[in-house]
């Protein structure tokens, strides 16, 4: 079965697509990962993968800017029901809204809106700065088949100025602390975003892409 990882123009998707080949070879789930901008691909695939780097709304333009893409995404996913991942942006995209330079809409499949990091650290050197970059810790975890196996004060690796602040608290899974509570994980049914990049999160990383691939909401 194929893995369609969606190039819309954004994200290191070479970085990507090594993670995901190396989860599948570990697991042994031997999945195809295919890297493409098609929307044939993404209709042949058996779960679909929507990376994500930079502003919202730039992101947003590159993934409507392929012709086709934003309606098959809604037919695979909404209505046939296929497991999808957001990374990042692409986890933002999933929200209703995001309010980077502007009001853009999302693809509203996770209600909320895409806001500002307001973290209240100390001032001096222990101010905390945005972006969020770097190693964090991930708490107040629920159980989902996505996370079997990673434990509260696992670490995951963050850069991020902006945070999706659910309406629905029961799609946060997960999140991290920075200066207050982050959201690092959402999801419902076949649906699933991460705020961190498991392609650079190591060991938890690797874990949560090779759940994924095994995972049959």
């Amino acid at each position: 079965m194929t893995v369609a990882i969606v190039d819309y123009g954004s994200g290191n998707l070479r970085s990507a697509a090594k993670a995901f080949e190396r989860a599948a070879r570990e697991a042994g789930t031997h999945e195809r990962i295919l890297v493409t901008a098609s929307t044939r691909d993404v209709i042949e695939a058996a779960r679909i993968v929507l990376p994500g780097v930079g502003a919202f709304a730039d992101c947003r333009a590159g993934l409507y800017g392929v012709p086709g893409m934003v309606e098959t995404l809604q037919r695979e996913v909404i209505e046939r029901g296929k497991p999808f991942l957001g990374i990042c942006v692409g986890m933002q995209l999933m929200a209703t809204r995001g309010v980077e330079y502007g009001v853009h809409p999302g693809l509203d499949w996770i209600a909320g809106d895409v806001v500002r990091i307001e973290a209240k650290g100390q001032t001096g050197k222990d101010h905390l700065k945005i972006p969020h970059m770097g190693w964090n810790e991930l708490d107040a975890l629920k159980p989902h088949a996505l996370l079997e196996g990673i434990a509260p004060r696992d670490h995951a690796y963050f850069v991020h100025s902006f945070q999706l602040a659910a309406s629905r608290p029961e799609t946060v899974l997960g999140q991290t602390d920075y200066g207050g509570p982050i959201t690092a994980i959402v999801g419902r049914d076949n649906l699933a975003g991460t705020q961190f990049h498991p392609e650079k999160s190591q060991a938890t990383g690797l874990r949560l892409i090779a759940n994924f691939l095994r995972w049959q909401p």
